[in-house]
């Protein structure tokens, strides 16, 4: 089964740890502004449930005879700071959350081949997932399930992005990419409202990173025009798209909670979070010349070769992954996550409701 519940204190382990903020002074210096204690726990959530991808992924894939094909997550060194053991994580060590499966679409594979964009990877879009909660639901909860679920924390998300680099892979242009996100988009509300019919009151639905700032497409689409990049290096025009679909997501995020006003409907800023973690990431620890580079990987200026990836015969480790943001070009370091998991929980947490 790929639905996994994680208690309070299981995720608190990742993500409720003092907290650090640093932002731009206006002589342009950094600095340490405030160190805040652990917050999420005040809300006494009971139970956190969580619908994605390989970025939540804490070893469903490998139990999917599909995804588990060749799943280069399930092999070392994968884990190797998580327990020296791998479990399906995409990650040298934990992730911002801990449940789903890697790979995963909001569109069905069908959807996705009238796109003409083919999932080798996984069967578990979005609809696949809601059905495994359900059906947990029904039998875990088979009377009075609307008060057992109040006290729970649902994330819808990140979901969405993996049609966006299967169709940067099959070779889709930015425009038709685009002319998908508001199918996508909506696939991921109709996922939300079906959350709240099982009585979600408190709802995070997380939206993408900057996909030109991962080593994976920094390689794949890399140019000598120095106009296509930003001042990080990233490429724009893929950090534009995230942007659009980012956009379209808020928006329908809002449209629907002027529908349910009762419901805690937050917006998770995946994309400004990872910005602030590039932006002061020297002094989070974190080596300035492999800001974009990989840390399991090998070749290039990115240190990613797709047909040499991390877990393949050959392919090198990096002496310390903690000071990495990127861990295989495409998922990123323990490290990562927990400084990107203390950012959301601070911009999320007065957007809960939870009267702290």
């Amino acid at each position: 089964m790929a639905l996994i519940i994680r208690s309070l204190l299981d995720f608190l382990v990742i993500s409720s740890i003092s907290l650090v903020v640093l932002q731009q002074k206006s002589n342009g210096e950094d600095q340490l502004l405030m160190l805040q204690k652990p917050r999420l726990m005040k809300c006494r959530f009971d139970k956190i449930f969580q619908l994605g991808d390989s970025l939540s992924d804490t070893g469903n894939c490998i139990r999917e005879n599909l995804c588990a094909r060749g799943f280069l997550c399930g092999r070392f060194p994968y884990g190797m700071n998580f327990f020296q053991n791998t479990t399906g994580r995409c990650s040298n060590g934990m992730l911002m959350i801990d449940f789903i499966v890697a790979g995963a679409t909001a569109l069905s594979t069908e959807n996705l081949a009238e796109e003409k964009i083919v999932n080798s990877v996984t069967n578990s879009s979005l609809s696949v997932q809601l059905d495994w909660m359900s059906t947990h639901f029904k039998s875990t909860y088979p009377t009075d399930r609307l008060s057992k679920l109040k006290k729970s924390l649902f994330l819808v998300g990140e979901i969405g992005g993996n049609e966006f680099n299967y169709g940067l892979f099959k070779g889709k242009t930015l425009k038709e990419l685009r002319s998908m996100v508001p199918k996508v988009v909506q696939t991921i509300i109709q996922g939300v409202r079906t959350v709240i019919s099982f009585g979600a009151t408190r709802i995070i639905v997380p939206g993408n990173f900057p996909i030109g700032c991962l080593p994976i497409f920094l390689t794949q689409f890399r140019t000598s025009d120095s106009t296509a990049y930003d001042e990080y290096h990233c490429l724009q025009d893929l950090n534009d798209l995230a942007i659009f679909f980012n956009d379209h997501l808020k928006q329908a995020i809002q449209e629907l909670k002027e529908e349910h006003s009762n419901i805690a409907l937050v917006y998770g800023d995946y994309y400004n979070a990872y910005m602030w973690l590039l932006q002061n990431a020297m002094f989070l620890g974190f080596d300035k010349n492999s800001l974009l580079k990989a840390c399991c990987g090998i070749g290039g200026d990115y240190n990613y070769d797709v047909h040499n990836q991390c877990g393949a015969i050959g392919v090198s480790v990096c002496t310390d992954p903690s000071t990495y943001i990127s861990w295989d070009g495409v998922h990123l370091t323990e490290k990562t996550y927990s400084w990107l998991a203390r950012w959301l929980i601070d911009d999320m947490l007065p957007k809960l409701n939870c009267h702290v």
